[in-house]
């Protein structure tokens, strides 16, 4: 790959980036004109690059490219296979491809050590997780995941992943879930320092308070897990990246920052309001300290 000449004229930043789903032509030339700083820049890159893999590996590539380290995790778009994929393009085995892709550009997956950052605003270390979801953000006046389907059915705001992202082998979605949950756990288990807290990085947000926003509460339970509602307070943690909302904001939640950085859809840009990506994350944004 071929060099960008970079500014040198700020300080690093560790900066980061999601849903930039960039199959989509006007999304993709955003993407190329994304640039760091300085030549010691790092970007996050927190799910839905695209869904073919070739896309992905075109974007992440172009990233690798220009930024001293980039981190990735996967969204759900990522996820999904094609009717033409065989069963080795295919949930878990999807996965593991996808991470052997990144490994061969130079990004760390949720499968690698985590790295500590410690330019400006330092040091911290960053934990990109695959934790995907399980049904629990339910939406108001149900109590069960199968309640919770019926109303979304009803209402037509079905997740395209019930038909697009297969969970084998697990027998379900929210069993891959259980089990990256518990694996992820013990990971951030062992590796956390006060220190050097950590950036947790996931595509889906650890929280269910984001997405009490969203204009179809019935999306919710494509968007989380409960289990993962107190990891930015058991675990040392500075600010938590996520994005699968597409409303790119900042919020405070139990004194901790998270940061929503998705660059979305064209449609959603319409309104002029969207926040330039990438988001700077460390050292915090001014106003976000």
């Amino acid at each position: 790959m071929t060099s960008v000449p970079l500014p040198t004229t700020d300080e690093p930043a560790l900066y980061a980036v999601s849903d930039v789903h960039t199959a989509i032509p006007a999304n993709f030339a955003i993407v190329e004109g994304v640039r760091p700083r300085t030549d010691a820049d790092w970007l996050i890159v927190a799910g839905d690059v695209a869904e073919r893999p070739d896309d992905i590996a075109k974007t992440l590539g172009l990233f690798a490219d220009r930024f001293a380290r980039v981190l990735w995790t996967p969204g759900n778009h990522e996820l999904w296979a094609a009717k033409e994929d065989g069963p080795g393009l295919r949930g878990e085995a999807r996965y593991r491809h996808l991470v052997e892709l990144c490994r061969d550009l130079g990004v760390a997956t949720p499968e690698d050590p985590y790295e500590v950052w410690s330019g400006p605003g330092g040091p911290v270390t960053v934990a990109p997780l695959f934790v995907l979801y399980d049904y629990t953000f339910l939406p108001p006046g149900t109590t069960t995941r199968e309640e919770a389907l019926e109303v979304a059915y009803k209402s037509g705001v079905v997740c395209t992943d019930e038909f697009t992202l297969d969970p084998a082998p697990h027998p379900s979605r929210q069993a891959w879930c259980e089990e990256r949950v518990a694996y992820t756990e013990a990971r951030l288990a062992e590796a956390a320092d006060p220190a050097a807290p950590f950036v947790l990085v996931n595509h889906f947000p650890t929280v269910r308070a984001p997405t009490d926003v969203l204009w179809y509460p019935e999306f919710a339970q494509w968007c989380g897990t409960v289990r993962t509602a107190d990891w930015h307070m058991r675990f040392p943690t500075t600010a938590v990246v996520y994005g699968h909302l597409h409303i790119p904001r900042t919020t405070w939640y139990d004194g901790v920052r998270f940061e929503e950085v998705s660059l979305g859809y064209p449609r959603e840009r319409r309104n002029g309001l969207r926040r330039p990506i990438p988001r700077r994350i460390v050292p915090a944004e001014e106003g976000d300290a």
